[in-house]
């Protein structure tokens, strides 16, 4: 770095780096000074607002692996390490070990779904690591060697994050109820959907423990959302387009519950990577775009749908009592195929936790894991 030029501008300053030169705002560099957080709490305390005009500098120069900004009318010169300045300069952001590119998964992905013990994930950073990262990278996995008990459970998803409440409280149980609030409280098929669309900030990450499953049927359906969004932009861009455009509405509503929402049916992220869908038709409400859009979106929608039903995109397997299926909700779509209620039992224990707990665990678990 000891060639390294500066070009001062009146907002900003040209810096060139290894990876060549980089536009930074001063506003950026003195936010980015590190006396700027607190070594203890790790949170920021310096307020730019405070300050009596934009920041100017009027020298820069390298000392170390840092950066050094001398302003024009503050005493104490800025620090700011290179490896950020060049992490910025290629990637357009501070680096994060939990921005892991998503690996897209068809139907024959069944043999490839991580697998890790409770035990591990419980006791070892590894386990927590390898659980968080497939879930950052795959949007599912599942849990082994899991016990038929209440406490098993809370026990796996405290490990990850705490339990994240929806509409049907801390916990549901999928099982044939007498008078259900819910499809899946049923024994008949559940369409390809995603979780509690109808909630404002739809759950992140869902748990399904089967505790135990003796019926004839049932098997449980999954697939992954981004590879059947993606698959539409490709053969069909406008259709792509309309779903990651417009917000249309969900509901969750019976007797104690009247969730309503709107969202979108694909899901991009500030780059317009597709990060996942959501879809769930029997808590779709009615459409309320307007009537003309309608008839551009609705064959959109329908054909987004039948794709989802395409052998090419969903896997199918039998829930196993002891295991724990972990999914991405608003990423991997889930369904169930009917079964004969009376042929035996059919018991799964449900839970979610927030998605940002989750990477949260895998940036923790796997520096715990390297150190």
């Amino acid at each position: 770095m000891k060639n390294t030029q500066f070009e001062l501008q009146d907002n900003g300053v040209i810096v060139h780096l290894s990876n060549g030169p980089k536009y930074f705002n001063y506003y950026w560099l003195r936010d980015a000074c590190s006396s700027s957080i607190d070594p203890q709490t790790r949170e920021r305390i310096f307020d730019v607002s405070q300050l009596l005009s934009a920041p100017k500098a009027k020298e820069l120069f390298i000392r170390g692996d840092k950066l050094v900004v001398e302003w024009e009318l503050e005493d104490a010169p800025s620090e700011i390490a290179l490896s950020l300045l060049e992490q910025v300069a290629s990637e357009g952001r501070a680096a994060d070990a939990a921005a892991l590119p998503r690996k897209v998964w068809y139907s024959d992905h069944m043999p490839h779904i991580t697998r890790v013990s409770q035990q591990s994930v419980i006791e070892t950073a590894k386990g927590r690591a390898i659980l968080t990262r497939a879930l950052i990278e795959d949007g599912i996995a599942i849990v082994t060697d899991m016990a038929a008990t209440e406490d098993s459970l809370p026990n796996l998803v405290n490990a990850i994050g705490p339990v994240t409440p929806s509409g049907e409280g801390l916990f549901f149980n999928v099982r044939v109820e007498i008078n259900p609030t819910n499809l899946a409280f049923t024994a008949g098929p559940l369409e390809m959907h995603t979780d509690l669309p109808g909630e404002e900030a739809a759950p992140g990450v869902q748990f399904l423990h089967c505790i135990e499953n003796t019926v004839d049927g049932g098997a449980s359906l999954f697939l992954d959302g981004v590879a059947v969004a993606l698959a539409l932009k490709e053969e069909d861009p406008a259709a792509f387009d309309l779903l990651a455009m417009h917000k249309i509405p969900f509901f969750y509503r019976h007797d104690t519950l009247d969730y309503r929402s709107h969202q979108r049916v694909i899901e991009t992220d500030q780059d317009g990577n597709v990060t996942g869908v959501t879809i769930s038709q029997h808590l779709q409400d009615n459409m309320d775009l307007p009537q003309e859009l309608l008839d551009v979106y609705y064959p959109a929608f329908i054909k987004f749908i039948r794709m989802m039903q395409e052998e090419r995109f969903v896997i199918k397997f039998r829930s196993e009592s002891g295991n724990c299926v972990v999914f991405d909700n608003h990423r991997v779509v889930h369904g169930r195929e009917g079964y004969v209620a009376e042929s035996g039992s059919r018991h799964l224990r449900g839970c979610y936790t927030d998605r940002a707990a989750m990477r949260s665990t895998y940036r923790i678990a796997s520096r715990e894991q390297s150190s």
